[in-house]
């Protein structure tokens, strides 16, 4: 896709839909299933901003900022967005179901917990994400 995606008599809106189209489903693969914490956040945010620079045919040495890249690129931030809005309609899937996998989604199973820090659930992220009381585990 690198031809394809960096070539200049293409136009960048063909560009970003091939983009669009190829690449970030790629990216999303079974992305309902995941916590996403800040660190992976930062790296699909990175990943999207890096692939419109090579797109726009902008050097990483170019003193040039997230921002102006994407104002260039006609183009907002929106893959953790697209993965923030599979993650709530899959989650709502679960919960109207009430079976196992809703006590595997929202880690409402008995017994101890371990010692440690927890992991976060699925929930937790989407929580903080949609904010306070938007999200329901019974």
């Amino acid at each position: 896709m690198k031809t394809i995606l960096t070539n200049k008599h293409i136009s960048i809106k063909t560009r970003k839909r091939a983009f669009q189209c190829y690449i970030e489903p790629d990216l999303m693969y079974g992305c309902e299933a995941w916590t996403i914490s800040k660190q992976i956040q930062d790296k699909l945010e990175t990943t999207e901003i890096w692939s419109l620079r090579r797109m726009l045919r902008i050097p990483w040495t170019a003193k040039k900022t997230n921002e102006r890249v994407l104002n260039e690129a006609n183009k907002r931030r929106s893959l953790v967005r697209t993965i923030r809005k599979r993650q709530a309609t899959f989650l709502g899937h679960v919960i109207r179901r009430g079976k196992l996998e809703h006590l595997v989604t929202t880690g409402n199973l008995e017994g101890k917990r371990s010692r440690g820090g927890q992991r976060e659930k699925i929930t937790d992220g989407l929580a903080t994400w949609l904010g306070p009381g938007r999200v329901t585990e019974t």
